[in-house]
């Protein structure tokens, strides 16, 4: 869920509100002296921070983007057109739109309070900057962006490989000079590493300052070449989706548009199953199983859903979205208009039961724990379909520390492409929780595949007896 939270007052008595869009691993902030405020690395759907100002009775003077973001469609010039504040870039990236033009080392001043100081910090962009805001007693925090990540940095692979090893150095000389020039009891905002993969490694914490992150974090405690060395290994897959952001936002994103899609009948739903078409089913996991249509995919509200449709689907293929509510609806189109998808073949409302146009369209899926895993490699399978195949769907980076003996592995977001690689035979899928596999479960089962949905967490696999491999 997204939520806005309000920092502890800072020096000074400015206060930074922090927007969280959990389901993109990323946050927004909102800093303000209490008259005026600036907002920095706004998603598309700005009217989260627009009531954010409202609650704090606060004009907004100035909005920031750190980089040209590649992992959302910025909210930064529409919330500027919006309340008439300025919005402000890096100089050196070249956008047909007018802005303020910073540049490193440049102020601006908000109030005779607050005032926030572009410095140049690329390593996940080539022209990335960090805001630090300051207030009457000097600088109090720094809006990262990108670059200094809680435990971690931005990843520097999204301009390309052949550019990773330059921006890695970058990376870890604009970290070191964000310690040379704060002091340590600075507070450290960074805008990804909650769970986006645009973090270098899995970030780890929820606040800190940059005295703590002076002790922990690799950019801060290791010598350059060996900060590179471990960046460039950590690296996995991003989604494809990226390769659309950053065209987008430099172009100037489209104002944001939530009208409800066309309503779908049955015998639409059922005309554009049969033509392969994405539907997509919004409901929990634990609902799907139970009862949905064939042939539509499982990415539920409760789990990253925007994430992996966006890495799946080939880009401007029609989508249709299926809900128990308009408002399921609603928080759908929210979450993929953050990514650039905002034109819906259509919507539904409803159970499956009420969405089907005959009876046999209706199916369920048997799960599964990794303990029914072991069981059923021993030869109890416990009235499910013998395992002939074990499918893991993780990323490259969970299969290569640790899987299950003689699994197949095809992640996530390659097996629509793949599905014929898959051995013949009944096949139990698993992944990290069992999101991604029921989304998995569903693609096999649309390609006509006989399949058991392991609904469990893989660490379980440790007391459940399942033969395993581990990292040598």
């Amino acid at each position: 869920m997204d939520v806005v939270k309000q920092e502890d007052r800072l020096a000074g008595d400015l206060v930074v509100d922090v927007i969280e869009t959990s389901s993109l691993g990323d946050r927004s902030y909102l800093a303000t002296d209490g008259e005026v405020a600036v907002v920095v690395d706004p998603q598309r759907d700005v009217d989260r921070v627009i009531a954010a100002a409202g609650r704090l009775g606060v004009r907004i003077a100035l909005v920031l983007d750190t980089h040209v973001h590649n992992d959302y469609v910025s909210g930064g010039l529409e919330l500027a057109r919006l309340t008439g504040a300025e919005y402000g870039l890096a100089a050196a990236d070249e956008v047909p739109f007018d802005r303020r033009a910073l540049v490193d080392g440049e102020a601006v001043e908000l109030s005779r309070r607050m005032q926030v100081r572009a410095v140049a910090t690329p390593g996940h962009t080539f022209r990335h900057l960090s805001y630090v805001l300051e207030g009457t007693e000097g600088s109090v925090g720094v809006f990262t962006g990108g670059s200094l990540l809680f435990g971690t940095t931005g990843r520097t692979d999204l301009l390309g490989e052949q550019h990773s090893e330059d921006l890695a150095r970058h990376q870890h000389a604009s970290a070191q000079k964000l310690a040379s020039i704060l002091p340590d009891g600075a507070q450290i905002w960074p805008t990804h590493g909650f769970g986006s993969f645009c973090s270098a490694t899995q970030a780890s914490g929820d606040s800190a300052t940059l005295g703590e992150q002076k002790r922990v974090n690799p950019a801060l405690t290791l010598a350059e070449g060996d900060f590179v060395e471990q960046t460039l290994a950590g690296l996995d897959a991003y989604p494809a989706y990226y390769a659309h952001m950053g065209v987008q936002n430099t172009a100037g994103p489209e104002p944001l548009d939530l009208r409800e899609p066309v309503r779908a009948e049955p015998a639409e739903l059922r005309r554009r199953l049969e033509h392969g078409e994405w539907v997509v089913d919004l409901r929990s996991r634990k609902a799907y199983v139970v009862s949905h249509l064939a042939g539509t995919v499982s990415l539920g509200l409760d789990g990253p859903m925007v994430t992996w449709l966006g890495w799946m689907i080939d880009w401007g293929a029609p989508i249709t979205l299926l809900g128990e509510s308009r408002e399921q609806v609603g928080q759908a189109q929210r979450e993929l208009a953050r990514i650039g998808i905002d034109k819906f073949a259509a919507a539904a409302v409803g159970t499956p039961d009420e969405l089907a146009a005959d009876s046999d369209q209706l199916r369920s899926t048997p799960t599964a724990t990794f303990a029914d895993l072991a069981s059923a490699l021993s030869g109890d399978s416990g009235g499910r379909p013998a395992p002939e195949v074990v499918l893991d769907v993780r990323t490259n980076n969970e299969f290569a520390a640790r899987h299950v003996e003689h699994a197949v592995h095809i992640p996530l977001y390659e097996l629509k492409d793949r599905v014929n690689e898959v051995p013949p035979g009944a096949v139990w899928v698993h992944c990290g929780s069992g999101y991604r596999a029921t989304a998995a479960a569903s693609l096999l089962e649309a390609a006509g595949r006989t399949v058991v949905l392991i609904d469990d967490i893989f660490d379980a696999t440790a007391d459940a007896g399942v033969p395993m491999t581990d990292a040598t």
